[in-house]
């Protein structure tokens, strides 16, 4: 057992350098052309999307709730924990990944779509995950810390760095957190998958590009997922 927490002790600091290490200049570049588009969309309008993500969320929230069941047997050590949740990973990549290609092949309506039905199938996930590491997703402060994973996993540097040092010291901050800025929740996710969703739509391709974005978007997710358990847990 122990040797797998060292194992894991060694990814989780390879993982760290890579989440603080800068993002290449294609992505900065396009993160700056993003903020100067955000702001001159009026604020109304802002505050219009900022509602209707916050509310697609919450009700994803209840819905994952429902839908997640606690295993059968609890698994006891670190190892068992994270074969079970690489399973659950495998799993909804090819989820993510069919939902993809069919909402990518029908044209920009169903591409359309896809972003809601990707983001219940990350919340779900990331439920099931929680569920696996042994925390009850009933509680607020889970459910918190679940929107905090999926922030870090989808998000630009500067962002990231700071939801990375809330996780690192959760318990000791987690008090202090009352409700998630929602409009910088809605800003940073739609700025990270703006530019491959807006291929998606494009008629020939947008099957393969959305299989492909949608696995990719999943895996990255479940690295990130697994790492913040990982500092609960070995904490």
């Amino acid at each position: 057992m122990m040797e797998y927490e060292d194992k894991a002790r060694a990814e989780l600091v390879q993982w760290r350098q890579k989440i603080k290490k800068r993002s290449s200049l294609i992505n900065r570049l396009s993160k700056k052309a993003q903020i100067k588009i955000n702001e001159k969309i009026p604020q109304k309008a802002h505050t219009i999307i900022t509602e209707s993500i916050k509310k697609m969320v919450q009700a994803t929230l209840v819905g994952s709730e429902y839908m997640t069941k606690s295993p059968e047997s609890s698994p006891v050590t670190l190892e068992e924990k994270e074969n079970r949740v690489k399973e659950k990973i495998d799993s909804y990549k090819r989820t993510a990944a069919v939902e993809g290609a069919g909402t990518g092949a029908g044209g920009i309506f169903l591409g359309l779509a896809d972003f809601p039905l990707l983001l219940s199938i990350k919340m779900r996930f990331l439920f099931e995950v929680a569920s696996l590491y042994g925390y009850n997703t009933k509680l607020y402060e889970e459910r918190l810390f679940i929107l905090h994973v999926f922030q870090l996993a989808f998000s630009s540097d500067k962002h990231r760095n700071e939801t990375l040092e809330l996780i690192e010291n959760w318990e000791d901050r987690k008090e202090e957190l009352t409700e998630l800025d929602w409009q910088l929740f809605q800003q940073e996710y739609r700025d990270y998958i703006d530019f491959v969703k807006m291929l998606q739509l494009i008629p020939g391709i947008g099957a393969i590009v959305g299989a492909y974005a949608n696995y990719n978007l999943l895996d990255q997710l479940g690295e990130t997922a697994i790492n913040c358990f990982r500092i609960r847990y070995l904490n």
